[in-house]
């Protein structure tokens, strides 16, 4: 699914308008009505009697109008107050049009009153519901002056606030330099058709609350059209990206060889843990290279794996030949030990063409830099915040994070799966992926040697590196999903997801077969 920008999204508007074609405030009419739908079925809304519409001057404003006078419509039976926010003199066309339909109810549940400095900002009624249209996602500045004092008030009355599109004060993409304290704290954001980018960045989560998308039929050949460098893997990508169901004849060498470095003294449950998940993912043959020592337990715990033994008996010191192999991972638990810095200059001295590299290997790469240059085009760098920020540098939000991610990836002509609660996956290309599932109970120790497991199981079944990726993120973030509803979110742990595995590959080949 493409990701738009404000600007993007305004441009997806013009072209609905114009070749539908449809009159502007028909397609705000076509919003208002798909949003008042979710309020009045919202199980918050039938609790409270009072309801306060702020509605602003531009087009957002015209939106929460237009709900005002559906809801009027419905005869629900509750008090509605409208408080039009004049922070300027002069309203958009659409809001005009608006605000005399609703001036022309003559209805005992309406008030409305204007707001023109802040002295004039009514009382809320306490335990409200209260609808925040005052600014849309044409943001691009910190608010100030009546905006901001509006924006005070709402976020200091005991309310329970549903945003239009988005929360009043926030910017739709890069809000680096946005005053918190000055932005609309929302229990639920409509946001229209899409989710603003960012939606998708932890520090704004308590902002906006819970996202639901409405879909109002912006035209597709719009949106089919315009040119975006942002995504979102979604159950529409996996199902179209995922092998189909397998040939009766095939055997194990058609789903590759892959090779497994992981594991130091006191930390084989990284191998055990991505190793299994390697042969859950679907590989036909894995060979695991772990320490002396670890050979039995890797036998004992992943007997369908093969092995080969480190020369040293406490961690990595010594890469096997790779060509046999049709894909490489090397990273989880192997230490920082020089020694195995050496090992993997070595290995990066002659590459696989197919590499992923997670953990231990991401921070080796981040005391040595100059070795970056060594890795093979698509090498899947998987880092968490913080081993990014050791390979990165230390940033001040998830804009300028995204920002720098894509430069790196562009750089190192690498793909980066930067983990987190929306995994964004970037390609040199610059395109960014952001993955649509996974829950917090996935936010446990080997959770990301899982991961990495499933990434490098579908590079040696050949997928290409950017599918790997993407694919194995979603297939992550589906198991773990499917592991929390038998589980709960507070006993999952990494094995759950391994578990799940294969339930959730069941649900992506089920969805191809409706296609079919």
């Amino acid at each position: 699914m493409k990701l738009f920008t404000a600007e993007q999204i305004d441009r997806i508007d013009r072209y609905t308008i114009e070749n539908e074609p449809v009159a502007g405030i028909d397609l705000m009419e076509r919003a208002a009505v798909a949003m008042a739908d979710y309020i009045v079925n919202c199980a918050h809304f039938q609790r409270y009697q009072e309801i306060f519409i702020f509605a602003g001057a531009g087009n957002n404003g015209g939106d929460a109008l237009a709900i005002a006078r559906l809801l009027l419509d419905r005869n629900l039976g509750k008090h509605i107050t409208v408080v039009l926010v004049l922070f300027r003199a002069t309203l958009s066309k659409s809001t005009a049009v608006n605000l005399q339909r609703l001036q022309e109810y003559d209805h005992k549940y309406l008030t409305i009153t204007d707001v023109v400095d802040e002295a004039s900002i009514p009382a809320i009624t306490p335990s409200s519901f209260l609808i925040d249209g005052v600014l849309g996602r044409g943001v691009r500045l910190p608010i100030e002056g009546l905006c901001a004092a509006v924006v005070y008030r709402i976020n200091h009355v005991s309310a329970f606030v549903v945003s239009i599109d988005i929360p009043s004060g926030l910017c739709a993409e890069d809000n680096t330099q946005n005053n918190f304290n000055n932005i609309v704290r929302a229990n639920i954001t409509l946001s229209l058709e899409y989710p603003k980018i960012s939606f998708l960045f932890s520090e704004y989560h308590d902002i906006i609350g819970k996202c639901i998308t409405i879909p109002v039929g912006l035209h597709p050949d719009a949106v089919r059209e315009i040119i975006t460098t942002y995504y979102m893997s979604d159950m529409e990508y996996a199902k179209s990206h995922t092998h189909p169901v397998r040939s009766k004849f095939a055997h194990k060498g058609w789903f590759g060889h892959a090779l497994l470095i992981a594991g130091a003294q006191n930390k084989i449950g990284a191998a055990t843990l991505a190793a299994r998940a390697c042969m859950r993912s679907g590989v036909g043959l894995l060979t695991c290279h772990v320490p002396k020592p670890a050979v039995p337990i890797i036998h004992t715990t992943v007997p369908e794996a093969m092995c080969s033994a480190d020369p040293s008996e406490v961690m990595f010191t010594a890469p096997p030949a790779v060509e046999e192999f049709t894909a490489v991972g090397i990273g989880p638990g192997i230490g920082t030990d020089p020694a195995s810095q050496q090992a993997l200059y070595t290995l990066l001295q002659a590459p696989p063409e197919r590499l992923v590299l997670d953990a231990d290997a991401l921070n080796i790469l981040a005391m040595n830099p100059e070795w970056l240059k060594l890795l093979p085009e698509d090498t899947i760098l998987t880092p968490h915040l913080k081993e990014f920020e050791r390979l990165a540098g230390h940033v001040e939000s998830s804009w300028e994070r995204l920002q720098l991610q894509r430069k790196l990836s562009r750089h190192w002509r690498a793909i980066i799966v930067l983990k987190g609660a929306n995994t964004s996956v970037s390609l040199p290309s610059g395109s960014v992926w952001f993955n649509s599932n996974g829950n917090p109970g996935m936010a446990t120790a080997g959770a990301g040697d899982v991961l990495t497991g499933i990434i490098l199981g579908l590079l040696a079944q050949r997928y290409l590196p950017r599918h790997a990726a993407r694919l194995g993120v979603f297939l992550h973030g589906l198991a773990g999903n499917l592991a929390a509803k038998k589980m709960g979110q507070e006993a999952l742990i990494a094995s759950d997801i391994i578990d799940n595995i294969g339930a959730a590959y069941k649900i992506i080949h089920s969805e191809q077969r409706k296609v079919v």
